[in-house]
C-alpha cells in the first residue's frame, strides 16, 4: 500500500475525524470561556475585592517580571472550563442513562434442590 493511500485511510477513520472536530470545537470553546473570565468574571471578582486588577498583579525579581495575576486568571479559566464540562457530561450521562435491569436474586438452596428434584421426576 502506498504512503498516500495509507495516510488517507488513517485520516478518514472515524476516530481521527471526531478528534479533529473535538479539538476545533474545544479551541473555540476555550476562547469563549477566556472572554467570559477576562471580561466578566475577573472584573466582578476585582470589584468584590475592592478594585483589584488581576492583569496588573506582578512582582519584579531582579530583571524578571512575574505576572502572577495572569496566572490567577488562567486558573479561573481552567476551573470554569472544568465546571462547564462537568455539567455537560453530567447532563449527557443523565440523558443516555438506561434503566438498570432489576437485579436478579439468586435462588435459595431449597429452591435449587426442589428444581433438581422436579427435573429428576420428569425423567
Amino acid at each position: 500500500m502506498s504512503f498516500a493511500k495509507e495516510f488517507k485511510a488513517f485520516a478518514m477513520k472515524g476516530n481521527v475525524m471526531d478528534l479533529a472536530v473535538g479539538v476545533i470545537i474545544g479551541a473555540a470553546f476555550g476562547k469563549i470561556v477566556s472572554s467570559l473570565v477576562d471580561n466578566i468574571l475577573m472584573p466582578i471578582i476585582g470589584a468584590i475585592l475592592q478594585g483589584v486588577d488581576f492583569k496588573g498583579m506582578a512582582i519584579t525579581v531582579g530583571k524578571a517580571r512575574i505576572t502572577y495575576g495572569l496566572f490567577i486568571g488562567a486558573v479561573i479559566d481552567f476551573i470554569t472550563i472544568a465546571l462547564v464540562l462537568f455539567f455537560i457530561i453530567k447532563g449527557l450521562n443523565k440523558m443516555t442513562k438506561k434503566e438498570e435491569a432489576a437485579p436478579t436474586v439468586a435462588p435459595s438452596k431449597e429452591e435449587v434442590l426442589l428444581t433438581e428434584i422436579r427435573d429428576l421426576l420428569k425423567k
